[in-house]
């Protein structure tokens, strides 16, 4: 299971679980709102921040990745030249 799985199955579990302690707080409704209001933008926050590390991890793999081909191809054709 890869990373990114995992969090965000944990943050979805965080956030089901503070909703739901919210929900069943004794307060009025306006402020529940309020609270489950100020809860999601936070887990929103944080799961963009996640996914923006994971995007920059996936690009920055990508790239070396793609460099890597070059110097191979660059290689390879030097080799075959050179005969």
């Amino acid at each position: 299971m890869s990373t990114g799985k995992i969090l965000l199955g944990v943050l979805a579990g965080v956030a089901a679980g503070a909703t739901l302690g919210i929900l069943l707080a004794p307060e009025k409704g306006a402020k529940t709102r309020k609270k489950i209001i100020k809860k999601g933008d936070e887990y929103t926050d944080e799961l963009k921040e996640k996914l923006q590390e994971i995007f920059e991890t996936v690009k920055e793999k990508y790239e070396n990745a793609k460099e890597e081909t070059v110097e191979k191809v660059e290689k390879a054709s030097n080799t075959v030249n050179s005969k």
